[in-house]
């Protein structure tokens, strides 16, 4: 991994505001479609509590929840530079020590937390 490279995973909950509004658990989108960007927030603030009090794992609730198809490698986006990700998305990245899991993260794609892993 270059020096200027970060490596992160992630869990999306998408919402009806989201560009795209289907995805691997949802190909018809009819969930997302009446998802609400609150709702999705609050999914994913319950999931990141559970996350950081311990009572769960990252990659589980990733796996389970993540409206990415990264979800299947436990939301493990690999490595990639500044410029390749959506602003917010990258700015947030960058901005985590390894091993920190951002507060909510908007993009266009949804609601995000993010967690630094190299």
């Amino acid at each position: 991994m270059a020096s200027n490279q970060v490596r992160a995973s992630h869990i999306l909950i998408k919402h009806q505001d989201s560009r795209r509004k289907a995805s691997w658990k949802d190909p018809e989108g009819r969930v997302i479609c009446n998802t609400t960007r609150d709702t999705a927030v609050t999914q994913l603030k319950a999931l990141r509590d559970d996350i950081i009090t311990g009572s769960v794992k990252f990659d589980d609730v990733a796996s389970r929840y993540s409206d990415c198809s990264s979800a299947k490698r436990g939301g493990d986006l690999g490595s990639f530079s500044r410029g390749q990700m959506q602003k917010p998305f990258e700015e947030a990245t960058y901005g985590l020590k390894v091993g920190e899991i951002s507060d909510i993260v908007d993009t266009d794609s949804g609601v995000h937390i993010i967690m630094r892993t190299g």
